[in-house]
């Protein structure tokens, strides 16, 4: 997401509060088409990694992306309708998990400085069956 400029991206530690997940990844974009951009990267990025979405949502409209991969969720929202649902505050219980500055990007090489890292968090846990 980061790489594609989306803003105030988070990643909340869910597994302890659901069993739909592991992680959710909520970032925001300024228009639909940079909802839709940053959405395919994500897509195209992890596929590239060997980690395929099982379920893409909203790339018709653009102003809420929902990318599953299992046990992680990212959501890509247009800044309004991030407002409009708060999911940070729907799951306010959740921790947050920081995201290093210091990462290396899938290629090997330390992004430079004032550039955002890529971040594709890991499932941690079993899932836990409903």
């Amino acid at each position: 997401m980061l790489d594609k400029k989306a803003a105030d991206v988070q990643v909340l530690h869910v597994a302890p509060l659901t069993s739909v997940t592991d992680y959710l990844v909520i970032g925001s974009a300024e228009s639909d088409r940079q909802t839709r951009a940053i959405a395919n990267h994500v897509d195209e990025t992890s596929a590239r990694l060997g980690r395929r979405a099982l379920s893409i949502e909203g790339t018709t409209a653009g102003q809420w992306v929902l990318i599953d991969f299992g046990d992680v969720v990212a959501h890509v929202f247009r800044q309004d309708a991030r407002s409009h649902y708060a999911l940070e505050r729907l799951w306010s219980d959740a921790k947050q998990v920081p995201i290093p500055s210091d990462v290396n990007t899938p290629d090997g090489n330390t992004p430079a400085e004032g550039s955002r890292p890529r971040v594709m968090a890991r499932r941690t846990s079993t899932r836990k069956s409903s």
